[in-house]
């Protein structure tokens, strides 16, 4: 068992790239079943989640090996359509591969998804949609058995603008007879990348980004070579970091475009966020001030992901600063590990209010989830003495080293190993 351990107090000066996104590069995988051929995957992170969707991938008979920051993933052997319990477990995102594997087989087989607790996270408007397009989907027991040998594209609906039914929707709706119109789709630039990756495949796929994606089904698609987007998140995460700990750092890949209410928020804060062609720079000097309330909302809005990072962030500001979660009901689950260091927060519901602290104090922290674990690193950036943080296997779902990356900006961050 791992753990960090964080001696605060350094500020943070120097650069560092940006990893590929885990957001983006989960669907894409599950998108190669499509191809029935080899797809090399540039810039690819070496994730906890990656692992397990590799995993996923070799159940089903198809191959993937690395060969430094590429993967290849080869689906060409796809010999079964069922998912294991096991590996369904393991992750939130392993539901995108139904949509995927019932477009290739015509049939699928899995049980419902694990992945962080962060409160019901139900794939209703996965099984809808599908439904829609003509798929029959049976729960027997927590398992889905699944059976479209004939998809039809046609407009679905979605009542809310969900990522992951609008990843899945466009997988199915590749081997669809027609066209499909997904309305109410999902915005974010994760699903552009999909869109862009299926069209180097030789999909038909155009609207990501707006509210409504539009697909041509059943054309044949073909291996490509593709580079993965940034993750903006862990770009997001190092903009906090900087905030915390003060100091100028630059992120290379980082695209301010993906981060704007990230920016806007830190900016309000004090910071100095600029950017250029090849990523981009915070310079953070003194205390940070309070800011006008954060709520969390679908793309373009603030990203939940964002949220805790921000907090974190801003545990030593000047003032009040009030958040609102509005996307997942257990999201503040961090909250408690940060009043462990000092911190001042009171939640209510939904609502989170921040009062600056004069201090922080590093203490034994635990993470709770992806996002919360990262919190604690910026937190413990920001503090006095060192704070050791465990089970950070949250942590590795999402970042390939982060500890790496901090310490390239200077910070006073090891991994060690626990005695069981």
């Amino acid at each position: 068992m791992s753990q960090l351990l964080v001696r605060g107090g350094n500020s943070l000066r120097g650069e560092v790239a940006v990893q590929g996104a885990k957001n983006s590069v989960l669907p894409i995988l599950a998108a190669t079943l499509l191809t029935g051929g080899q797809v090399e995957l540039r810039s690819c992170p070496h994730l906890r989640d990656v692992d397990a969707s590799i995993r996923i991938l070799k159940t089903l008979g198809c191959d993937a090996r690395w060969e430094g920051d590429s993967l290849l993933a080869d689906t060409a052997g796809l010999n079964s359509c069922a998912v294991s319990d096991i590996l369904m477990r393991e992750m939130r995102s392993s539901a995108i591969f139904l949509g995927a594997i019932l477009a290739r087989c015509g049939e699928a087989e899995m049980s419902y998804p694990g992945g962080c607790e962060l409160g019901p996270r139900p794939i209703d408007l996965h099984l809808a949609g599908l439904r829609d397009l003509g798929a029959e989907i049976q729960d027997s027991g927590g398992v889905l058995y699944c059976k479209a040998p004939r998809l039809r594209g046609r407009e679905v609906i979605l009542s809310l603008p969900s990522v992951g039914a609008t990843e899945n929707l466009m997988l199915a709706a590749c081997g669809a007879e027609g066209v499909t119109a997904i309305s109410n789709a999902a915005r974010e630039p994760e699903i552009v990348d999909l869109q862009e990756f299926l069209n180097a495949c030789g999909a038909a796929v155009s609207g990501a980004g707006t509210s409504t994606v539009t697909v041509e089904g059943k054309r044949p698609l073909h291996g490509c070579t593709y580079g993965i987007m940034p993750d903006r998140i862990v770009a997001a995460t190092y903009l906090c970091a900087a905030a915390a700990a003060g100091g100028e750092i630059y992120l290379r890949n980082a695209r301010e475009g993906h981060l704007s209410t990230v920016a806007a928020a830190l900016r309000e804060a004090g910071c100095a966020i600029r950017a250029d062609r090849d990523g981009v720079s915070c310079t953070s000097r003194g205390q940070l001030g309070s800011i006008r309330p954060v709520r969390t909302a679908p793309y373009p809005g603030f990203p939940t992901d964002a949220q805790a990072v921000l907090m974190a962030a801003l545990l030593r500001s000047r003032g009040a600063t009030v958040f609102e979660e509005s996307i997942f009901e257990n999201r503040y689950r961090h909250v408690d590990e940060l009043i462990r260091m000092g911190a001042d927060i009171r939640v209510a519901g939904r609502v989170a209010v921040v009062t600056g602290a004069e201090k922080l104090r590093g203490a034994p922290v635990r993470c709770t989830d992806l996002r919360g674990g990262a919190a604690l690193c910026v937190a413990a950036l920001a503090a006095e003495g060192e704070t050791s943080i465990d089970e950070i296997g949250h942590i590795d779902r999402g970042y390939e080293c982060i500890e790496r990356d901090l310490r390239t900006l200077g910070a006073d961050i090891v991994r060690t190993e626990l005695e069981i």
